[in-house]
């Protein structure tokens, strides 16, 4: 018998917002079961995500727990009914389930969102940087595993190159461009492919220079990816094992108070590509 697949991070944030709307409507497992007709075995298994659950039945729960959220409640049955096989699907089983999360969140984005301040943003990098990247982190990685990685890492940038493009925002550190991943062909290759993303009208890159005053922002580093409705938005953060997911609606509320602060400080689009091409010369 095979092993039942782990759930993606989408389809666990359905489970999540089934079981807070159970819990906005004081109602327990076993009291949702009984409205449904169900035993609580069933609502537990749709809340942890090993189990879907269908359009009607989404419908229903909705409906016993007195949702009146139209747009969240369309939004949980388009999630619900999805049954897309996006490419990251090739590497199921090569790579690590988070690594195959992200680019299904940026698939159904409706913005994105990125702050950085060491590394440039995944989705701006070029195939010679995250290859130093990747093999300075793992070094014990063969040069096969090294190549999986970067291609993965480059068939992301779909999301900003098809005909219905993410809109796209990346506010980086001088920091991020200055640290030298890999040679100093590498870091000129990097900055003329920023520049390059920045010039499609989709796409906004900010700098963050050294020398900006009163800039305390350093460990707001964040991807943020916007959802159909504002409560499924999600931010996500590095953490010691791995991406963090956060989607509590207060947290939410803070972190995109955070993104627009930090998008303030940092130097308009016009002259953060003048900044760019300084550094690129200085190379």
């Amino acid at each position: 018998m095979g092993t039942k697949r782990e759930p993606t991070a989408r389809q666990m944030r359905l489970a999540v917002e089934l079981r807070r709307l159970r819990e906005a409507a004081g109602l327990s497992s076993r009291e949702a079961a009984a409205m449904l007709g169900v035993n609580s075995v069933q609502i537990s298994q749709i809340e942890s995500g090993t189990s879907g659950v269908s359009e009607q039945r989404l419908r229903r729960m909705a409906a016993n727990y007195a949702c009146t959220d139209e747009g969240l409640i369309e939004a949980l049955v388009a999630i619900a009914s999805d049954r897309t096989q996006g490419w990251w699907e090739q590497y199921r089983g090569q790579l690590p389930t988070p690594f195959l999360d992200l680019p299904e969140l940026e698939h159904h984005a409706t913005c994105r969102w990125d702050v950085e301040f060491l590394h440039v943003p995944g989705l701006l990098q070029t195939a010679e940087y995250a290859r130093c990247l990747f093999s300075y982190v793992n070094p014990e990685f063969p040069s096969g595993d090294v190549d999986l990685w970067v291609e993965h890492r480059m068939k992301r940038r779909v999301v900003l190159e098809r005909k219905d493009p993410v809109p796209y925002e990346a506010v980086i550190h001088e920091a991020a461009l200055r640290i030298r991943v890999g040679d100093r062909l590498t870091a000129r290759g990097q900055l003329h492919r920023i520049l390059e993303s920045s010039e499609a009208d989709h796409v906004t890159v900010r700098i963050i220079p050294f020398e900006l005053d009163n800039f305390g922002g350093a460990g707001s580093a964040m991807v943020y990816a916007g959802g159909p409705v504002p409560k499924l938005d999600t931010v996500i953060r590095d953490g010691p094992n791995g991406p963090v997911y956060i989607d509590a609606e207060a947290q939410l509320s803070r972190y995109r108070t955070l993104f627009r602060r930090v998008e303030a400080a940092s130097l308009e689009p016009d002259r953060s590509r003048d900044f760019i091409h300084r550094l690129a010369k200085e190379l």
